[in-house]
C-alpha cells in the first residue's frame, strides 16, 4: 500500500529543537517565578515547595534564566552563520525571512478588515504578520528580562556600578515583562495557535514540523503557489508522522497548555487575595 503523504514540511529539526527547549525553559520560569512572587500565599509556598522552598526555587530560577540566556546566544549565533553574506543585506529580505517587511504591514491592516468584514482573506507566504511578531516578541522580552535579570542576580556586585534604587526598578520591570510574556503565551498564544477554527484542538507543527496540506493552501496559499511555481512543493510533501508520535505530541503539548491555564488562573485568584487582604 502505497504511503499517503499529505502533510507540508513547514519546520526543520532545529527549529524545533530551539521551540522545544523554549517551551521548558519557559515554563520552568514561570512556575518558579509565581512562586517566588506569591510565596506570601499557601499557594506560591506549595509551587516553591516543589523546588526545596523559597530559596530552592530562586535558585533555580537564577539557574534556568543563565541557561536561556545561553540559549539565546547561540540563537543568534546561529542566525548570523545562516546569512548570506555574500548577498547582504538583501539576503535578510524575502518571503523565507522572519525579517519584518513591508508586506507585513500591509498584511496587518488587511488582516484587521477581513475580521471586520471589509475586505478578502490575506494571503501570506510562508510567515504571517502575527508569526512574525511572535517570532521577535521574543527577542525583546528576553532582552528586558536577560538585563535586569542579571542585575537581580548578584545585587552586591550590581550596587557597585549603580545606585541602589536602580535595583528596586530592576525587580519591577523584571516582574512586568515576566507578567505580560505569560499572559501573552498563556492566553493569546495558545488561542492563535491551537483554538483557532482550523487547528483545533490542537496545532503540532511545531513539533512534527509539518501541517495539512490543505490547511497551507487555506492558510499561506502564497507559500504554497511559491512552492509550486519554483518545483519544489512535491519534494516538501510529506507523510503523516506515525499515530503513536502524535498521541506523545498531543499529550505533551497539552500538559504544557493545562500548566500555563493553571498558572493563569490561580495567580489571578490568589493576586485577588492578596489585594482583599
Amino acid at each position: 500500500m502505497t504511503e499517503q503523504r499529505n502533510r507540508l514540511k513547514r519546520f526543520s529539526a532545529i527549529h524545533r529543537l530551539w521551540h522545544l527547549g523554549l517551551i521548558l525553559l519557559f515554563m520552568t520560569l514561570s512556575v518558579t517565578g509565581i512562586a517566588w512572587m506569591y510565596f506570601e500565599t499557601p499557594w506560591g509556598r506549595g509551587l516553591a515547595n516543589l523546588f526545596g522552598g523559597y530559596s530552592g526555587t530562586l535558585e533555580i530560577h537564577r539557574i534556568v534564566g543563565l541557561v536561556l540566556l545561553a540559549g539565546f546566544t547561540l540563537h543568534i549565533l546561529y542566525l548570523v552563520h545562516r546569512i548570506d553574506w555574500s548577498n547582504f543585506p538583501r539576503s535578510l529580505f524575502g518571503p523565507e525571512t522572519l525579517v519584518f517587511q513591508w508586506i507585513d504591514v500591509k498584511g496587518f491592516f488587511n488582516h484587521l478588515g477581513w475580521i471586520f468584514g471589509f475586505n478578502k482573506q490575506p494571503r501570506f507566504d510562508r510567515w504571517s504578520w502575527w508569526e512574525k511578531f511572535d517570532y521577535w516578541a521574543v527577542w525583546w522580552g528576553l532582552i528586558i528580562v536577560g538585563v535586569t535579570g542579571l542585575m537581580l542576580y548578584n545585587p552586591v556586585l550590581t550596587s557597585d556600578y549603580m545606585p541602589g534604587w536602580m535595583l528596586n526598578v530592576a525587580l519591577w520591570v523584571h516582574r512586568i515583562e515576566a507578567v505580560l510574556a505569560m499572559g501573552h503565551i498563556f492566553t493569546i498564544h495558545f488561542t492563535v495557535e491551537h483554538w483557532r477554527p482550523s487547528s483545533f484542538p490542537f496545532n503540532a507543527a511545531m513539533f512534527d514540523g509539518t501541517m495539512d496540506l490543505q490547511e497551507a493552501k487555506h492558510e499561506h496559499p502564497n507559500w504554497v503557489a511559491r512552492l509550486e511555481a519554483e518545483g519544489r512543493l512535491a519534494d516538501a510533501i510529506v507523510p503523516p508522522p506515525p499515530v503513536p508520535l502524535r498521541i506523545f505530541y498531543f499529550l505533551f503539548g497539552y500538559s504544557i497548555i493545562l500548566l500555563g491555564l493553571f498558572l493563569l488562573v490561580f495567580a489571578i485568584i490568589n493576586a485577588t487575595l492578596l489585594t482583599l487582604f
